[in-house]
């Protein structure tokens, strides 16, 4: 849908004559500057957060041929720019984002069904769209797209063919949501679970679903569990303007009672009285919280009066909501991006967004795509807009699976072949058929898109290390939240990113707008920057580095001694290079590396006799920070840490050098030595230090599967050196990962319990090179299951504490030959 650029104008309460062209129609509205794919439709909101402002990327808009722009900030405009564009100038970015969506919303009389909660409103509205989609054409929110901003971008998705919208709404903080129920005017409200996710925004549970509520203020039904005393009370002011349909497994007065649930293997079979009439439906899933969204769609569709028999039809056909996009290292020098959310339109964008921000020079893209299923346009116009997005997105080469695709196989300009299933693409490509590309692999569950991924796949090592990309950013921002809006922040990458792999992480961080990275060695700062990493990179242990490569690269080093400056000095007049940025270590405690205190006139004159460097900023390091008893000791870093740095700034008053000391415990525990940059490390990786932390999501997580179980007699003895003896009649797997992939010959013998199905199973026996043995007698579990070594529910330290040692090192020895997924929800 476009908006002559006039009418916007006039919903933001400016007059059309401060155009610079009012022939202009907008169709996209745009937040992420690269996320750009139709230049001459989009109108660029420049939005400022806590890490980075929107402001600075006009210019690089403008030249990519944006003309439409919304500004709180006349200054931050290129003053030549300013008579060649439409510069709409707002209060409020933000705020005129939402006006935008507000206005756009009110057009359209259609059922709104709104989803609150803490955990499930993805599921809820995917599955919601499944069971509806032949009823309605409906637009829903991309992905997870429901905050202060994501939720005008959904709504603006509301078009004249659209019959019902689906919207997920979520806060991380007081106020938020009369803003989001002002947008979204919902006609129906959904509240999913309760969790712990964003608790650190509210003093209690009840303040946090008392603001959620709000959402439902004007609706004419509500949605929710009864038998959750929070959500009631939270709801019970609301109900003198709205129904609701309350379900209750305790309650039999409720309008819909579920009487029994009977758990199989891989199905639920749940019956239920509404309104006094008993239904039963078959649902393909058996976990607690899958069936309490099963049950939030079935009183959706009955509020929107679907026949019983139809509800029970469809949900026996619901498939699993795939959330996660996974980033895997892929044969002959590609990497994959494997998304299961989806297959259609709607998702399609975020998806090869997500992809064009990972493509590098000379690496090409590539999509493999399913049918795109279930929408309401027709599909001439569907697969016209497939082909504009991804030639927009510089995708250069496609291959569709799937009946639609091959017959609308003419809108596609780009390199191209097309199979009627993905059995014909197996039977007629091979992994030969791929080289150096970044490879998109987006299919419907119906077309076992698996199977490609496995084909693709580099390494094929059972046991795998999963990355979580969300965690890295949820982290992030935690620590984010903790400092000044001008506090910069470094992010400790060393060690290839306390082994998850830096490439990844790295991107995350950047898209994220932190301000540095550091690595330990320049080798691993030069890969980053050939990976495309263009975010300033700090390189903590410079010596003996091919100086030209660092230069050539842009990479920072630390400098730690006088002999290391001259070297680097000597080097960079050797390139002509002139006033490159170095970093000052000082030593104030550590007694490893830096300068101390009387250095510091030798290291100034040093500075001042030359041109060649400068003193971007000057740091220490904190020993002691996470023990209390010893915080005398860091009051005296802190004391010569302050001396040091005004003896160097007073000695270059012409321009600031930043200060920083603080690590991951030092900016919990000591935020007012901010000074003017921090630097995250472990907790970067979900790894808490002090008390303070308890919000931090694990990053890493090592999974492996059972490959074989036997069952032996008591006495038996398992593994080398017969260290195992059986005290009882077993039941003893063999999992496929040894010292060799890290699992140390400590954890042996039952010093270790890995999780399998819920149940915690000790170790037997010696580890040994390749596999190791666990005792599985207490678990309901078969070949092929999962086992959890270390991750969400066994947390990496208790690993650390078996050995005696660190989290740090157990992270660390994580083998290179065990394949890393990188995903995010």
């Amino acid at each position: 849908m476009k908006y002559p650029i006039n009418e916007i104008a006039s919903i933001l309460h400016i007059k059309p004559d401060v155009l610079h062209d009012n022939s202009v129609e907008i169709s996209q509205l745009l937040i992420d500057s690269r996320s750009l794919v139709f230049p001459s439709e989009t109108l660029f909101f420049a939005i400022r957060s806590n890490s980075n402002d929107g402001h600075r990327y006009i210019a690089s808009l403008y030249e990519r041929g944006v003309r439409n722009f919304v500004i709180d900030d006349v200054s931050c405009v290129p003053s030549e720019l300013m008579d060649y564009a439409n510069f709409l100038v707002v209060p409020d970015s933000r705020a005129a984002l939402q006006s935008i969506a507000t206005y756009h919303r009110r057009r359209f009389e259609i059922p709104v069904i709104a989803i609150t909660g803490s955990k499930g409103k993805t599921t809820v509205k995917e599955w919601l769209y499944q069971l509806l989609r032949d009823d309605f054409n409906i637009v829903r929110s991309p992905r997870s797209y429901n905050s202060q901003i994501g939720v005008p971008l959904s709504l603006w998705e509301i078009d004249e063919n659209t019959d019902l919208a689906i919207i997920e709404a979520g806060i991380s903080q007081p106020g938020e949501m009369v803003t989001l129920q002002a947008m979204i005017r919902p006609t129906a409200g959904v509240i999913t679970n309760l969790g712990e996710e964003h608790n650190e925004g509210f003093e209690s549970m009840q303040q946090k679903i008392h603001e959620k509520a709000q959402l439902l203020t004007a609706c004419d039904c509500i949605v929710y569990c009864a038998d959750d005393n929070l959500i009631r009370n939270a709801v019970k002011p609301i109900l003198a303007v709205a129904r609701e349909i309350a379900w209750s497994r305790r309650d039999v007065g409720r309008q819909l009672f579920v009487s029994s649930i009977e758990r199989g293997e891989k199905e639920t079979v749940i019956t239920y009285l509404f309104l006094g009439l008993e239904n039963k439906v078959t649902v393909p899933f058996v976990k607690d919280a899958d069936l309490e969204n099963v049950i939030n769609c079935i009183a959706v569709m009955h509020y929107l009066r679907i026949d019983p028999q139809v509800i029970k039809e469809r949900v026996a056909r619901l498939t699993p909501v795939g959330t996660r996009l996974n980033v895997i290292e892929g044969v002959n020098n590609c990497m994959v991006i494997a998304d299961s959310y989806t297959s259609d339109f709607n998702s399609l964008a975020p998806a090869v967004d997500f992809m064009a921000r990972r493509s590098t020079s000379g690496t090409s893209m590539t999509v493999i795509l399913s049918d795109v299923l279930h929408e309401a346009y027709p599909q001439e116009e569907l697969y016209g807009h497939v082909a504009d997005l991804l030639e927009n997105i510089g995708v250069t080469r496609l291959i569709g699976i799937g009946p639609e695709m091959c017959a609308n196989s003419r809108f596609f300009d780009v390199n191209s072949r097309f199979f009627a299933s993905t059995a014909d693409l197996l039977n007629e490509m091979s992994q030969s058929d791929f080289e150096d590309e970044l490879i998109l692999i987006k299919g419907a569950p119906e077309f076992d898109f698996n199977l490609i991924a496995d084909m693709l796949e580099a390494k094929q090592h059972q046991t795998v290390l999963e990355v979580d990309l969300g965690a890295v950013l949820h982290n992030y921002k935690f620590f984010r939240s903790k400092l000044k809006q001008s506090t910069k922040m470094a992010c400790m990458l060393k060690a290839s990113g306390y082994g998850a792999g830096s490439y990844e992480i790295a991107k995350t961080l950047q898209d994220a707008g932190a301000d540095y990275i550091a690595v330990a060695a320049h080798d691993e700062g030069v890969d980053l920057r050939k990976a495309g990493i263009t975010m300033p990179i700090m390189v903590l242990n410079p010596v003996s580095v091919n100086y030209k490569a660092m230069f050539s690269y842009r990479l920072e080093p630390e400098v730690f001694s006088l002999e290391e400056c001259r070297k680097i000095i000597k080097e960079a007049d050797k390139f002509g290079i002139t006033g490159y940025p170095v970093h000052i270590k000082l030593d104030t405690g550590m007694h490893r590396l830096g300068f101390v205190k009387d250095e510091l006139p030798a290291l100034v004159e040093l500075l001042k006799s030359q041109d060649a460097i400068i003193p971007r900023s000057v740091f220490s390091h904190l020993c002691v920070a996470d023990e209390p008893a010893q915080d005398d000791y860091t009051q005296q870093q802190f004391a010569c840490f302050d001396e040091c740095c005004k003896m160097l700034q007073d000695a270059f008053p012409s321009f600031h050098i930043m200060r920083h000391i603080l690590n991951t415990a030092g900016m919990v525990r000591f935020p007012e030595r901010q000074y003017d940059m921090v630097r995250l490390g472990i907790g970067l990786y979900g790894i808490p230090t002090v008390e303070g932390e308890r919000e931090l999501k694990p990053v890493s997580s090592l999974y492996s599967v059972i490959i074989s179980i036997k069952n032996w007699p008591a006495g038996t003895t398992i593994g080398y050196g017969r260290k195992g003896v059986l005290q009882r009649e077993s039941k003893i797997a063999t999992i496929p990962v040894g010292y060799a992939d890290g699992i140390d010959r400590h954890f042996g013998n039952g010093h270790i319990e890995m999780l399998v199905n819920g149940t915690l199973c000790p170790t037997v026996g010696n580890i040994c090179m390749d596999i190791c043995m666990i005792d599985v007698t207490d678990a309901d579990c078969k070949v092929g299951d999962q086992v959890e070594i270390f991750g969400a529910h066994v947390p990496v330290d208790r690993l650390a504490e078996a050995r005696g040692t660190i989290s740090y090192e157990v992270l660390t020895s994580v083998s290179e030959r065990v394949k890393r997924v990188y995903f995010r929800e």
